[in-house]
């Protein structure tokens, strides 16, 4: 009997530790303090967001079909009867005008937007050592990364907004006659490289993206500037760093599956 009674008390003790660091109004459920908690909130939900947009992408995209040479031509050229393929549009680069490098600039994008996570990495684990000038050192690079990276997508904007020299020539019907013009790039009503809804959605989703970007870099300054004054050793953590972290690795895994859909499929 006093042994039943002491496992009783036991297993009651340690239930109510459990309930009462758990989940007993305590101000860190699952040991996650409440800005952490209601960053994951907010993150689960942006991913709804983000994964109705491209799965709209995917169905759009398979509605159309894809350039066949056997049925098109040997030779691609951009048509609003199918897809465009993604090499030919995202083939230029900054300051080598008329070089054919499919895919080189947009992976030099997402390289940078990676390597700024791992610098914030860095920082998150040099806050928990109170470590405060590695925190301003990798939040520099960190901000420089999401500098870069919103430059270069700028620049790829305007790149698919003016278009190709050559253009597209369209026929179209007006007035009961075919008339042919060049259309040179994209914008939401018609578009050089194909269907309209090829570039509705490109601005949409990479622009949606992009917003997201400047958000976490002016979030970023501002935890630098914070870190910069001290004011994370006073409160004695630097638990912001990680929460911003945690927003930021977002961003970085959502562009891997906007480059996935955008670029290679």
């Amino acid at each position: 009997m006093a042994a039943t009674a002491t496992t009783n008390t036991v297993a009651t003790n340690s239930a109510q530790t459990f309930d009462k660091k758990t989940w007993m109004g305590g101000v860190e459920p699952m040991n996650a303090s409440y800005g952490k908690l209601m960053m994951w909130f907010f993150l689960i939900s942006d991913t709804f967001t983000f994964s109705a947009l491209l799965v709209t992408y995917g169905l759009i995209r398979y509605s159309y079909p894809a350039w066949d040479p056997a049925i098109y031509g040997e030779v691609f050229k951009f048509s609003n009867l199918y897809w465009p393929t993604p090499e030919k549009v995202y083939n230029a680069v900054p300051f080598l005008h008329g070089v054919d490098a499919p895919l080189i600039f947009v992976g030099i994008m997402t390289f940078i937007l990676i390597f700024s996570s791992v610098t914030m990495v860095l920082a998150v684990e040099a806050g928990h050592r109170m470590d405060r000038k590695d925190v301003e050192k990798y939040m520099l690079w960190t901000i420089l990364g999401g500098l870069t990276f919103l430059g270069s997508q700028a620049w790829e904007w305007s790149h698919f907004i003016h278009g190709t020299e050559t253009g597209t020539v369209v026929s179209e019907l007006v007035n009961g006659q075919t008339i042919q013009r060049t259309i040179f790039g994209a914008n939401l009503v018609e578009n050089q490289y194909g269907p309209p809804a090829f570039a509705d959605l490109f601005f949409f989703i990479t622009g949606f993206h992009g917003t997201h970007v400047f958000s976490g870099v002016v979030l970023n300054i501002l935890i630098f500037y914070r870190a910069a004054t001290g004011l994370y050793d006073r409160r004695g953590h630097y638990e912001m760093v990680e929460k911003v972290g945690l927003y930021w690795h977002f961003v970085d895994l959502v562009w891997v599956f906007v480059f996935t859909f955008f670029y290679l499929v």
